[in-house]
């Protein structure tokens, strides 16, 4: 089985983003997390359902998920 990796799904205004959301997650995607506000949903799916997801009607970018970290004021590094 492939590892589920974080994903960060940009999605259209074209439909209901809880439409979009019940796609992905009959796509495959796991974990998903709905943020209405800026359009944007979260979640898990590994690599080999990545082009379903990417199908899915509304659905814009599909992006891995990637920690930043700024460092601490003052910080010379801040990635």
């Amino acid at each position: 089985m492939t590892e589920a990796k974080s994903w960060i799904i940009a999605v259209s205004n074209d439909r209901p983003i809880q439409d979009i959301a019940k796609d992905l997650t009959n796509a495959g995607l796991r974990g998903t997390k709905v943020l209405k506000e800026i359009n944007v949903i979260t979640g898990k799916a590994a690599n080999n359902v990545l082009e379903k997801l990417r199908k899915v009607r509304g659905v814009i970018d599909v992006s891995p998920d990637v920690p930043v970290d700024v460092g601490p004021p003052d910080s010379p590094n801040t990635w």
